[in-house]
């Protein structure tokens, strides 16, 4: 990995080891709800509360370690609340009522929400500009990984030995991922060093400072908007699917799997990309292959169209994410934990509000207009988003700035 020292390159694989596990929580309940809606006796909308907690947990405390991150140095932070996921995993596990499983995944997600984004932080302050964008998606593969793993497992294991097997198995994974970091650390402490003093007030001018940036407003409003309809959508995706093509729990989430596929692809072919298509191009890409692929997944009547338009979303995703990822690590420089956490705030708070509207629609329609809608919705912000770099980089060339750090 260009651009990167051997100690780096360790540190980049232990997060993503611990944003496999933390992706993997995030959506291993997706191709379970059927089961849970068995098991606990309440509607799909009902259960799917748990996924719409986790993600307001992560969201809202975004604003604590941001500044914890800041403080206290990125890595460190990332260690300890990686290894109190594993008590919100392992009461969820042993959860015997909806309401107990909802007070665990909320406080998965609460502990859960400092690993990727603290993690971009770390990337953005130990990795020069120009490796930057292929760094952070090798890193985030394993965030892919998850996301796979977690909507396979979830489907199988609730298929095979039951939902519960899953809370077990990711309170090992988080217990192991926590582990090794803290352990590196407890070897290496300059990997994490401690920053200056970070008060609340401290905390609040930075945020101030931040939102007085207009392209940073921009990023966060895209980033909340792309919550809304990828993540809000893809929830339902498996459910979807169950329902209309009458497959199992374990297809299901097997097919729903290739939308994290379609990211390791991207993972792997982001210098060609990057290079080719550019910031532009990947964003209006991105967009076209979400709207097409949601589309897909709306009207597939078979289960080979539903699969290929997972890939096709996936990719997509991808593709537009990282490079809103990559504008939002400029955010604010100096201040990258605060940065990076109010950007994955906005992304999964803006999650919380599609899986509601998505209850909703559930009630008045059905899935098939939920991810038709979210769809169009991906392209229009694709191609607006596009139009959005094409002008920032119009504004550049005419006042050129210093290369960013």
């Amino acid at each position: 990995m260009s651009g990167t020292s051997p100690p780096s390159r360790l540190v980049i694989l232990l997060l993503a080891l611990a944003g496999f596990a933390s992706m993997a929580s995030m959506r291993v309940t997706d191709a379970m709800l059927p089961a849970l809606s068995y098991a606990f006796e309440r509607p799909v909308a009902d259960v799917a509360q748990n996924i719409t907690l986790f993600a307001i947990a992560y969201g809202v405390m975004q604003l604590a370690y941001g500044p914890l991150g800041d403080r206290h140095g990125t890595l460190r932070v990332i260690g300890l609340a990686t290894v109190a996921c594993a008590v919100g995993a392992l009461g969820s596990a042993l959860s015997g009522s909806l309401s107990l499983l909802l007070v665990f995944r909320t406080l998965t997600g609460a502990t859960a929400a400092a690993i990727i984004p603290l993690s971009m932080a770390w990337v953005g302050d130990n990795v020069p500009y120009e490796s930057r964008q292929v760094t952070l998606a090798h890193m985030l593969s394993g965030a892919v990984m998850g996301l796979i793993t977690g909507q396979v497992a979830g489907g199988f294991l609730a298929d095979t030995l039951g939902w519960q097997a899953a809370f077990f198995l990711l309170t090992l994974l988080f217990l192991l991922a926590g582990g090794l970091l803290l352990a590196m650390l407890h070897r290496r402490p300059s990997l994490s060093p401690s920053k200056a003093e970070q008060g609340g007030v401290a905390f609040v001018a930075r945020l101030g400072e931040i939102l007085r940036i207009a392209r940073a407003r921009r990023i966060l409003a895209l980033v909340f908007l792309e919550g809304i309809a990828a993540f809000g959508a893809l929830a339902f995706v498996a459910s979807h699917l169950y329902a209309r093509l009458e497959v199992s729990l374990t297809q299901a989430g097997l097919m729903v799997a290739l939308f994290g596929v379609g990211g390791l692809i991207f993972a792997a072919l982001a210098r060609p990309l990057v290079r080719r298509l550019g910031e532009p191009g990947l964003a209006a890409g991105g967009g076209l292959l979400m709207g097409a692929g949601f589309i897909g997944l709306a009207l597939a009547p078979q289960p080979l169209l539903a699969a290929a338009s997972a890939f096709s979303t996936g990719l997509g995703f991808y593709m537009m994410h990282s490079t809103l990822q990559i504008n939002a690590t400029q955010m604010a420089p100096t201040a990258r934990g605060t940065g990076m956490a109010v950007f994955a705030g906005c992304l999964f708070l803006g999650q919380s509000v599609g899986v509601s509207l998505g209850g909703i629609v559930l009630r008045l329609a059905n899935s098939q207009w939920l991810l038709a809608a979210a769809g169009v919705w991906l392209l229009l912000l694709g191609l607006a988003f596009a139009w959005l770099l094409r002008q920032w980089r119009q504004a550049e060339r005419e006042s050129p700035l210093p290369s960013p750090p």
